[in-house]
């Protein structure tokens, strides 16, 4: 009877201290460096051009994803799939820049909250450090325990927390913004770069001309990831100093790919493939180290996965997957939507698979390169592009992207044809495999009721004909031409952060 009793005290004692520690155990703090722009042109991918050597750390101390992609290739349907955790064209935010008036305003079903506010209902401090631009009108402040800055057209941003002043504010979710691919931009570009890109040692892919422009642009885009690794560098070291590391896993990833032809608003993998990487330094042994995970994942899983890791269950309006979760297969394929990019209108579907790339033109009358912001701009690349087409100077692989019209659709055996050359769709052996992604995409159009097969409301188009102005040559714009004669260009201001208010 004694020792009866001694070995029930021994299991009350093991089930409170259990308790006890269940209890006390600290939630880790999720940190997202989240890029702009950025290709996986990276050491730990594989790239011997230059050195990266903090971000080759956080693969070192976790799980490099080889098949990452994203909801779309343009920053704001993107973004905006991410921070819901589903698709951009389930929830009408498709479009790029939509819902930046009153009268275009977006709103989330009562139903549907984004990742931070989730976060904040169990307990967490959120942050951004920088850029929001999501195609949805919201309060920051529900979003997000910081000040802002808004801009008219780009969304608000978020001005910057100090790494130091979160150590009374764990567990966190913070978002920190890196300029990544847009590095280039700044003024100071070419200081930052402490050894630049031997451009001798450039292999562009075969739809890219061996011209300077091109060589230099890719070389720029490698020249910005050194600088961005540098800030990586410099984020770990910060977390470190703070004693908030070692209980933080970082997720690093960009938007979408890099600016280039083929790359950046179009869902060949230049524009969708993106480097993710997640490293965990709280040691809680879930996700491991040094690995290179070959699964697909998709942008929409970012944040489904990083509540799994915080222990927050997942939403069902949710379409994203929790990666880490073994009880859930693998994906089979990532869907990718391309729409209106500024003032250009388009749609463009794609389901990839590992071995496949399905891709359907819905206006396979409008050339690749219709008329974009970056032509108003005057970017080099695009320029010398379009003037080595028209003067016959561009192979046959070069050239495909540049005719007038393009094919409905696109498919691609990406074992044998990685760079996505050699179309298949019209082959007789490739009938049954066309058939099959064909149905995959139909059946998501219906399923997800895609927002981008209805018209888009006019109040988004009237913004974009009032900054782009004689640039928005779309038929769609014909009738808001009509109808609104002194809007045409009006707003130009928009594009260099003044405001105006467009009334009806």
């Amino acid at each position: 009877m004694t020792n009866f009793k001694h070995l029930l005290l021994f299991i009350l004692f093991s089930c409170c201290l259990n308790l006890s520690s269940g209890q006390t155990e600290e939630k880790p703090n999720i940190l997202w460096i989240y890029l702009e722009d950025t290709s996986p042109l990276l050491g730990c991918y594989g790239s011997s051009l230059m050195s990266t050597p903090n971000i080759d750390m956080l693969a070192e101390r976790g799980v490099l994803f080889q098949n990452a992609f994203m909801p779309a290739p343009v920053c704001s349907a993107s973004r905006s799939s991410i921070i819901t955790g589903a698709m951009s064209t389930s929830l009408g935010l498709h479009n790029h820049h939509s819902s930046r008036t009153k009268e275009a305003a977006i709103y989330l079903p009562d139903t549907v909250k984004t990742i931070p506010e989730i976060f904040i209902e169990n307990g967490y401090f959120t942050f951004n450090n920088g850029k929001d631009d999501y195609n949805f009108t919201y309060d920051r402040q529900e979003l997000y325990a910081q000040d802002y800055s808004t801009h008219p057209l780009y969304g608000k941003k978020g001005i910057p927390l100090k790494i130091s002043a979160l150590k009374n504010k764990t567990p966190f979710f913070g978002q920190i913004q890196l300029a990544g691919g847009k590095e280039i931009f700044s003024s100071n570009f070419k200081e930052k770069v402490d050894i630049p890109i031997d451009r001798s040692r450039i292999i562009l892919p075969p739809y890219l001309p061996n011209h300077p422009a091109i060589v230099e642009e890719y070389a720029n885009h490698l020249d910005a990831i050194q600088i961005t690794d540098l800030k990586v560098g410099e984020i770990i070291s910060e977390l470190e100093k703070n004693d908030l590391l070692q209980n933080t896993v970082i997720f690093f990833f960009s938007d979408h790919g890099m600016r280039l032809t083929r790359h950046k608003q179009f869902l060949y993998d230049g524009g969708i493939h993106v480097p993710l990487i997640i490293a965990d330094f709280s040691n809680s042994g879930r996700i491991g180290a040094g690995i290179k995970e070959d699964n697909l994942v998709s942008g929409i899983d970012l944040g489904t996965t990083a509540m799994g890791l915080a222990g927050i269950p997942i939403p069902k309006h949710m379409e994203g997957y929790d990666i880490f979760d073994k009880s859930i297969a693998p994906r089979e394929y990532v869907i990718s939507s391309r729409d209106r990019c500024d003032f250009t209108i388009d749609r463009i579907r794609s389901v990839r698979s590992k071995d496949y790339k399905y891709i359907r033109n819905f206006m396979p009358e409008r050339p690749y390169t219709q008329l974009t912001y970056m032509d108003v701009d005057g970017v080099e690349f695009v320029r010398v592009m379009k003037e080595l087409h028209q003067n016959n100077k561009l192979d046959a692989n070069q050239n495909r992207f540049m005719l007038d019209e393009r094919p409905r659709e696109e498919l691609y055996d990406l074992k044998k044809d990685p760079n996505e050359l050699n179309n298949l769709a019209n082959h007789p052996e490739s009938k049954e495999t066309l058939r099959k992604y064909t149905n995959i995409l139909n059946a998501w159009i219906l399923d997800t009721d895609d927002q981008g097969q209805y018209p888009e409301k006019k109040e988004d188009l009237k913004l974009m004909l009032g900054i782009w102005g004689k640039n928005a040559i779309n038929p769609e714009y014909d009738a808001l031409r009509k109808k609104y004669p002194q809007l045409e260009g009006s707003l130009w201001e928009l594009k260099n952060a003044k405001w105006k208010t467009i009334k009806n």
